[in-house]
C-alpha cells in the first residue's frame, strides 16, 4: 500500500511513503466489502476523529488531506464482531439463576485482547460464566488502559442456558413469575397507601397539613429487574440450546411471554437441530453457531447447518470454532470452507460483521462501513476467505493498531 500526504482533485501527486498523522485522512480502496453483503469498487473513505465522515466511488478529495492508497487486489472489510467469547476472562460461574450478574465486573485490560485485534476482531461480546441464567454480557473494544475505556455497551444480552430438564425451564419461568409477584406487591402497597391518604383527608386535623405524601413503590430484587427489562424491550436474551428437544423446552418455557430472544447453537458432529430450522427461520431469530460441517445423526450425510438456517430466514451469526487464539486465526478460512460448501457469500460476510453487531444492538455504530459508523476496518491482501490471504492491517476507531501500519 502507498501512503501519500496529498491528493489533488485529479491525479495523485507523487510523495514518499509516510505514516498517517492526525485524525483526518482518506483511504482509497479498489474493493470494499461493506458488511451488508454489498461491495463498493474504487471506494474513497474519509475518516475523521475515528468516524467515517463520507464514502463513495471515485470521490474528489481536497488538497492537503493525507491519503492511504491501497494496492490493486487489496480488500477492505468492516472489523469482525465476535459477540460470544470469554477469551481474556477468568471468573467462575454458578448453576442457577443470577441474571443481575454483569460480565463487565470481571473485565480488565490484559495482553490477551491483542489476539482479537491481530485476527481482525474489533468488537467482542463477553458473557458471564455459568449455567442456568448466569448474567449479562458486555460489548468490548479489545484495547484500552481501563475497563471503562474498553466498554462499548453494557448489558447487551442476557445469557440463558436451556437444557432438556425441568430446572432449566423453571429458571426462566420463575424469573417472570417473581416479576409478576413484585408487581402484585407494588399494587397492594399502592392500595394501602391510597387508603391511608383517603383516611388522612377525612381527618380535619390532618387535612390542615400542607405536606403531601408521595407513594414510593418497593424496590425490585436485583434478580427480578432483568425480567422487567426483557418485557420492556430494554434487554434481549440469548438462549443456548443443544438439540431440537431443548428448543421445544424453550418454546414451552416461554409460553405467552413476549420478549426478544435469540439462539446460541453450539454445533456438534451429529446435532439434530435441522429439525427446527424452518420454525426458527420463521421467527427471524439471530442464530449464533460455528462454521462447521455436521452429519445427520446415525449417517454419513453431511449438512451445512449455517447455510440451512440462513436460507430458512434466520439471521446467521458465525463464531470461531473454538474460543481460543487458534480458533481466531482459522476463523475466516473456516468461513471460506462453509462458502465452498454452499453458504451464500453475502450471507457469510453479514454473519461476521453486520449481524453480530445488530444482535448486540450496536448496528447504528458498528458492523458495516457507511457514513456515521466507527472507522473499524480491516485491510486484506486479497479475498478474506482464501487461505493464502493475509490480514495486512487493522484499524480501530480510526487508528491502525495491528499489521504493517501499526501506529
Amino acid at each position: 500500500m502507498i501512503l501519500s500526504p496529498l491528493l489533488l482533485l485529479g491525479p495523485m501527486a507523487a510523495a514518499p511513503a509516510a505514516p498517517v498523522q492526525g485524525d483526518l485522512f482518506v483511504i482509497k480502496a479498489p474493493r470494499v466489502e461493506l458488511g451488508d453483503g454489498e461491495v463498493m469498487e474504487h471506494a474513497v473513505i474519509l475518516v475523521e476523529d475515528g468516524e467515517i465522515v463520507t464514502m463513495g466511488q471515485d470521490l474528489p478529495i481536497e488538497r492537503g488531506i493525507p491519503v492511504v492508497e491501497l494496492d490493486e487486489g487489496q480488500v477492505v472489510m468492516p472489523g469482525l464482531v465476535n459477540p460470544y467469547s470469554r477469551y481474556g476472562m477468568s471468573g467462575g460461574g454458578y448453576n442457577d439463576s443470577r441474571p443481575q450478574v454483569m460480565a463487565s465486573a470481571e473485565l480488565y485490560p490484559s495482553a490477551a485482547y491483542k489476539a482479537f485485534l491481530e485476527n481482525g476482531v474489533t468488537t467482542v461480546g463477553q458473557y458471564p460464566a455459568g449455567q442456568g441464567i448466569p448474567g449479562q454480557a458486555v460489548a468490548v473494544r479489545p484495547r484500552g488502559d481501563s475497563s471503562e475505556e474498553m466498554i462499548v455497551e453494557d448489558g447487551v444480552y442476557l445469557k440463558v442456558v436451556m437444557g432438556n430438564n425441568s430446572s432449566a425451564k423453571r429458571n426462566l419461568r420463575d424469573g417472570f413469575k417473581k416479576a409478576d409477584d413484585h408487581l402484585e406487591k407494588v399494587a397492594k402497597e399502592r392500595e394501602k397507601f391510597d387508603k391511608a391518604q383517603a383516611k388522612a383527608k377525612s381527618d380535619k386535623k390532618k387535612s390542615s397539613s400542607k405536606s403531601k405524601a408521595t407513594f414510593t413503590p418497593p424496590q425490585a430484587d436485583p434478580r427480578v429487574q432483568p425480567f422487567f427489562d426483557l418485557r420492556e424491550g430494554k434487554l434481549r436474551a440469548l438462549v443456548s440450546i443443544r438439540n431440537a428437544a431443548s428448543y421445544a423446552h424453550l418454546v414451552d418455557a416461554i409460553g405467552d411471554e413476549e420478549f426478544e430472544w435469540h439462539l446460541r447453537i453450539p454445533l456438534t458432529r451429529d446435532i439434530d437441530v435441522f429439525h427446527v430450522a424452518d420454525e426458527v427461520g420463521e421467527r427471524g431469530c439471530f442464530v449464533l453457531m460455528e462454521p462447521l460441517i455436521t452429519l445427520v445423526p446415525g449417517t454419513l450425510r453431511q449438512r451445512n447447518l449455517p447455510a440451512e438456517f440462513e436460507r430458512a430466514g434466520a439471521k446467521l451469526v458465525l463464531l470461531p470454532r473454538s474460543d481460543s487464539k487458534a480458533g481466531f486465526e482459522s476463523f475466516l478460512e473456516d468461513v471460506g470452507v462453509m462458502i465452498g460448501a454452499g453458504l451464500d457469500r453475502k450471507a457469510a460476510v453479514r454473519a461476521i460483521t453486520h449481524n453480530p453487531a445488530a444482535f448486540m444492538g450496536l448496528g447504528d455504530r458498528l458492523g458495516t462501513l457507511s457514513e456515521g459508523k466507527r472507522a473499524n476496518l480491516l485491510i486484506f491482501s486479497g479475498d478474506p476467505f482464501q487461505p493464502d490471504t493475509k490480514l495486512d492491517a487493522v484499524m480501530l476507531d480510526g487508528k491502525f493498531v495491528s499489521g504493517d501500519m501499526d501506529q
